[in-house]
């Protein structure tokens, strides 16, 4: 074997082996076509293929892409016209069917997304649209999953950027919306009022109520004070009246026994509380008193006298009784 030989035979190795070895990168896989039908997919890592018999079909990128949709005229539903721009995310999961039941998988995606947001929101009123974009993307991934599951291709979003009526439209809007922002002030303005009337009336009989309450309190509390003194009061009589009533007796004991010094006494004691009650009277701006201190005394003994005398007569009375029946 000659050099020449070996050195085409080394070329002929290195040729097979850079058509037959394949690297995929992760996030990718490569579809495989013999003689220009598809035969199977290389995963990412290193792989060996059938030099001029297999070759890579198409690359497909496996990872979620992100596709902007461009500014478009919608026609709502009542006839406003608005520029309306979206965004779409997708991911390729069967890169076969995205390889060939499918031609530029990109751009039907988009067509598809940009002829359902017409429809979506072709369907509405503007001010439907204004108010509820989570329906709108809701039902657009709806219906564009469902259409790209053929592709080997799952929706993972969609999603609407902007919404833009015309100038003239806005300004109205925005008019309106100044009218209806002054009109909730207004409400709520009114409304605060409201509650803080109710809220000053509610305290007003709150205050009303604890001062009556407290007045009924303290009636209660008076009457039972009166109640407890005029008790006091009776005891006390009570007590008095029991205290003269003994010493009453007393008196009269003494007198039956002939003692002159507790008649005095009995006597003066009443002459003093007399004057003393004259004293503290009122109406009393005058107090009379006797001409003469000793006159104090000698009334006391004219009484003591009297009854000296009275004794007397009833000691000789009952000698006489005595005398007669024996």
């Amino acid at each position: 074997m000659t050099e020449y030989t070996l050195l085409a035979l080394a070329i002929v190795v290195i040729f097979f082996i850079s058509r037959g070895a394949r690297i995929v990168p992760q996030g990718y896989e490569f579809t495989i076509e013999r003689f220009g039908r598809y035969t199977h997919t290389l995963t990412p890592g290193f792989h060996l293929i059938i030099p001029l018999i297999d070759r890579v079909g198409a690359k497909v990128n496996m990872m979620e892409s992100v596709m902007d949709v461009p500014t478009q005229d919608v026609i709502t539903k009542d006839n406003a016209a608005v520029a309306v721009d979206g965004i779409v995310f997708y991911q390729v999961l069967d890169a076969a069917k995205s390889a060939y039941e499918v031609a530029r998988l990109e751009h039907a995606i988009l067509n598809l997304t940009m002829t359902n947001i017409r429809t979506v929101m072709g369907s509405m009123d503007l001010d439907e649209l204004l108010s509820n974009r989570e329906v709108i993307n809701a039902r657009l991934l709806q219906v564009i999953d469902e259409a790209t599951h053929s592709w080997g291709t799952k929706v993972t979003r969609v999603e609407i950027k902007d919404i833009r009526p015309p100038r003239d439209l806005i300004d109205s809007m925005a008019r309106q919306m100044k009218a209806e922002r002054e009109k909730r002030a207004m409400i709520l303005e009114a409304e605060g009022e409201r509650q803080s009337a109710i809220l000053a009336a509610e305290g007003d009989r709150q205050a009303k109520i604890l001062k009556a309450e407290g007045l009924k309190q303290s009636m209660i509390l008076e009457a039972e004070a009166r109640k407890e003194s005029a008790q006091r009061d009776a005891e006390a009589r009570e007590r008095l009246a029991q205290a003269e009533a003994f010493a009453t007796a007393e008196v009269s004991r003494a007198v039956k026994e002939g003692s002159t010094q507790a008649i005095n006494y009995f006597v003066a004691q009443k002459y003093v509380e007399a004057f003393k009650a004259l004293a503290e009277s009122n109406n009393q701006k005058l107090v009379l008193m006797p001409m003469e201190t000793s006159s104090l005394v000698g009334t006391i003994s004219g009484i003591a006298e009297i009854v000296k005398d009275s004794i007397g007569s009833q000691s000789e009375t009952k000698r006489s009784t005595k005398g007669k029946s024996e």
